[in-house]
């Protein structure tokens, strides 16, 4: 069965923050130091749903949501950032990442963004990967200001769409 893009409301509330605690259970400094972030981030897109249907969406495989993308839209149409993306730890690897994130672009471009930007972290080798293997160029790195002894440096990437 093929991964299908949804609206992030069809799922409870709760379902950012756990794919979040999931994505990043690798390390669970991650968790110590942004479960806050990310209970905030869920609240936020579950009481403004409207702002969810045009920033983000669900990955769903098999009836089951796998990931999700969002991005920040206040700086639109000069440049667009993605904010969180993540794939739970049992469906990475699969390619389903890359595709989340080439919808994901594909529709900011759709509505109208110039420029898109991300940033990820040097621990987060597969991010590196999804984002090059998507269109995006590597703009910078620069010291992480949270979290560096754990996910060292931060990296910029960018698509400036022409």
């Amino acid at each position: 069965m093929d991964i299908e893009f949804r609206e992030i409301s069809e799922f409870p509330r709760g379902t950012l923050v756990t794919l979040l605690r999931d994505g990043y259970s690798f390390e669970p400094r991650f968790e110590r130091d942004w479960y806050k972030q990310w209970q905030e981030f869920d609240d936020f897109f579950y009481d403004n749903p409207h702002i969810a249907k045009l920033s983000g969406f669900m990955t769903v495989l098999e009836g089951k949501p796998i990931g999700f993308v969002s991005w920040d839209p206040r700086n639109f149409p000069e440049s667009i950032e993605v904010g969180h993306n993540c794939i739970m730890t049992a469906y990475k690897g699969k390619g389903y990442g890359k595709r989340q994130m080439q919808e994901a672009v594909r529709r900011m471009i759709e509505q109208g963004a110039k420029k898109i930007a991300v940033c990820t972290n040097e621990i987060l080798v597969p991010a590196q990967h999804t984002y090059e293997s998507a269109g995006f160029q590597l703009v910078n790195k620069c010291k992480e200001p949270f979290c560096s002894e754990y996910a060292g440096q931060r990296i910029h990437y960018e698509i400036v769409v022409r």
